[in-house]
């Protein structure tokens, strides 16, 4: 196991092997995220999970194994048949269910979940204000959400408001990285949930700046422009919301 992956502060994806996480790549350092949000989301033993944008896969597994959750890992963009792959040869297909579905028009029963959460993926739907209302349809009553999602500390106004070294590298979608007070706003005007925790994640920048550094020495080059624009911000402005809320 690389050292850099060896985290005290992450004692249950510090068991995974790194170069496995990496391999699924599709947004920085899923498990570490995840593991961080569940100390504000709590997962009950068998619990039935909407995993959305679960990508490859890696978080729906992380989910199966250390909590026994019956997950549905539904995805835009991969495929069944890759997700499966992955989830098949981790010994998890009893547990974890892939859907190939965007979450504007899911086909799930009403208020079949007990928990849903979303990794490295919210900031591609969640803006649009009416996606959590219509979401919320499958959640009982009581269940719980939780979203890692990239952020700016602080909104901007206008494009050239904001950071040059990010605008450069991610150009307008970086309109989609909300601070985490922009989060809490709009999921309370809803009137739906009550967000219990909200805030940017402490060692956000350092942990993506690990992940990109790893993705980097396996593919030297392939990260540049991501390492000059985490480099150049220091973390003064870049880390991740971690937002998490009941239905009421």
């Amino acid at each position: 196991m690389s050292g850099w992956w060896q985290r005290t502060d992450y004692p249950r994806s510090s068991t995974y092997d790194p170069e496995w996480l990496l391999s699924l790549d599709m947004g920085p350092n899923p498990l570490w995220l995840l593991e961080d949000l569940l100390v504000d989301l709590v997962i009950p033993p068998g619990a039935r999970v909407l995993d959305l944008g679960s990508g490859l896969g890696a978080t729906s597994v992380f989910l199966a194994r250390e909590f026994g959750a019956e997950v549905w890992a539904t995805d835009l963009w991969v495929s069944e048949a890759a997700a499966t792959k992955v989830i098949a040869d981790c010994g998890v297909e009893d547990l974890v269910h892939v859907v190939n579905a965007d979450v504007r028009s899911l086909s799930y029963d009403n208020e079949q979940f007990d928990v849903m959460v979303s990794i490295d993926s919210w900031e591609y739907f969640g803006t649009d204000d009416r996606v959590l209302p219509s979401l919320l349809r499958v959640l009982r009553p009581g269940g719980r959400i939780g979203i890692a999602t990239p952020c700016l500390r602080e909104e901007f106004a206008t494009y050239e408001e904001c950071p040059a070294h990010v605008r450069e590298v991610v150009g307008w979608e970086a309109a989609a990285w909300h601070s985490p007070d922009w989060w809490r706003a709009q999921w309370a005007r809803t009137g739906l949930v009550d967000v219990t925790s909200c805030r940017a994640q402490e060692r956000g920048w350092s942990d993506w700046l690990a992940w990109t550094q790893a993705l980097d020495a396996r593919d030297p080059g392939s990260q540049r422009a991501v390492l000059d624009m985490l480099e150049a911000d220091g973390g003064a402005n870049l880390s991740f919301a971690m937002v998490t809320a009941v239905k009421r």
